[in-house]
């Protein structure tokens, strides 16, 4: 009797630590292909053109430290968007006040100082209550992985419309790591 207890009291102990490690996968209600958002042009960005693309989201500012990773963002988007890749930046103010200015600035200063022509959104909150719809339904499908910590932060869509991966400001445009992905779902 006293072995069964024990016994039992492991088996309990070791059905509740392995319980913590079920591998937990979104259900995706909607995909990106559901989003549309307004342009830094004026147009609309509408995600369900880009069904079976990889789609690289990336909140940019234009006074951060990494704003240099514009220039690898232009190259990247230059090089795999025939392949079936869209590059889409992401004004936001809300990492050390860093994008101040207004749509209309961030245009000029993103095509003067960059010649970027990939898509850019009106400025908007990444994160928190007030975050664009697309960023919410990135946290509610990939947890807080696809909340960013900082400018540059970056998300890729898969060719399905979910989320295949995020990466932190540090990873590098043209990183083997981020590389070797897109090119996995372009492939």
């Amino acid at each position: 009797m006293i072995f069964l207890k024990k016994f039992l009291k492991y088996a309990i102990v070791v059905l509740m630590v392995f319980s913590f490690f079920k591998s937990v996968s979104a259900e995706y209600k909607k995909k990106i292909y559901d989003f549309k958002i307004e342009s830094l042009t004026g147009d609309s960005i509408d995600f369900s053109k880009h069904k079976n693309k990889a789609i690289l989201l990336v909140n940019v500012a234009s006074k951060c430290g990494f704003t240099n990773q514009y220039t690898d963002l232009q190259k990247l988007w230059d090089t795999y968007r025939n392949e079936g890749l869209l590059v889409v930046g992401f004004p936001s103010n809300q990492f050390g006040g860093q994008e101040p200015e207004s749509n209309l600035d961030i245009k000029k200063f993103c095509e003067t100082n960059f010649n970027i022509n990939f898509p850019m959104t009106v400025k908007i909150d990444v994160k928190g209550e007030n975050a664009t719809p697309i960023y919410k339904w990135a946290k509610e499908n990939y947890g807080n992985a696809a909340v960013p910590k900082w400018n540059f932060y970056k998300i890729l869509i898969n060719n399905d419309g979910t989320i295949f991966n995020t990466y932190s400001s540090i990873t590098k445009p043209l990183s083997s790591k981020l590389i070797t992905d897109i090119e996995k779902i372009i492939n």
